[in-house]
């Protein structure tokens, strides 16, 4: 995918000068500092940096799971930063997917009622409790789990607990979904299996944003990637 072929598309992300910055203490520390950033609707990106370099500070504003301290950030052309706890919640649960390097699964809750979770938080409560448990199967069945859906997560494996973590993030039929080191804890075929999941979910449309560490792996799906160094863009590739 060309830059010129991205330049005719939507944005679905516009980010211009955002700075985040923590104090902790008597000490402010910047987590970011003044990011510009632009992704277009259907693109795949993936967010690179060592640790510490601000991957995660930037996907959770781009979540709508923290507010930036200064800059602007569009989504889907709303300007996020103007929006209430409510307004942000209801993005959240309408346009945007999740995954999370630890999984972040209920330990005593079923596959498919982890899931079916998001559901509970659209604006109709997802449906009567048959139909979400119907959509839960479904994303379930796509990703080969549809035998393990009444299992708990400590009767899977990691593998298969990040991919109820995705199954979780397509619930919604999100927009975009965004994927925190979604490999950070999986062996390399694992990992691999991961990112071409992510991959062939972004040739259906969704855009896909990953922050991730791991180059080699960005390289074999064959993406944009954003290099961050101490929360600056350093390279765009």
């Amino acid at each position: 995918m060309t830059h010129a072929a991205t330049a005719v598309r939507r944005s679905v992300i516009e980010i211009a000068g955002l700075q985040r910055i923590y104090r902790l203490g008597n000490v402010d520390v910047a987590a970011l500092r003044g990011i510009d950033l632009t992704i277009a609707a259907g693109e795949f990106v993936a967010i690179m940096g060592a640790s510490g370099s601000g991957k995660s500070t930037l996907l959770h504003i781009l979540g709508c799971l923290d507010r930036p301290t200064a800059g602007a950030y569009r989504l889907e052309g709303v300007d996020v930063k103007s929006l209430d706890d409510e307004a942000l919640a209801a993005i959240r649960s309408r346009r945007i997917g999740f995954v999370f390097q630890s999984f972040n699964l209920l330990a005593r809750t079923s596959a498919a009622g982890n899931v079916a979770l998001p559901l509970l938080y659209c604006s109709d409560g997802g449906g009567p409790r048959a139909a979400r448990a119907v959509r839960a199967q479904a994303v379930l069945e796509r990703l080969g789990l549809g035998a393990l859906a009444r299992h708990n997560p400590n009767q899977l494996s990691g593998g298969q607990q990040q991919l109820v973590g995705v199954a979780r993030a397509l619930i919604a039929k999100p927009s975009l979904i965004l994927a925190d080191e979604p490999t950070g804890n999986l062996d390399p075929d694992l990992s691999l299996e991961i990112m071409n999941l992510l991959r062939e979910i972004n040739a259906g449309g969704t855009t896909v944003v990953v922050a991730t560490h791991d180059r080699e792996l960005i390289r074999l799906v064959g993406r944009r990637t954003v290099t961050l160094d101490q929360g600056r863009v350093v390279e765009i590739a």
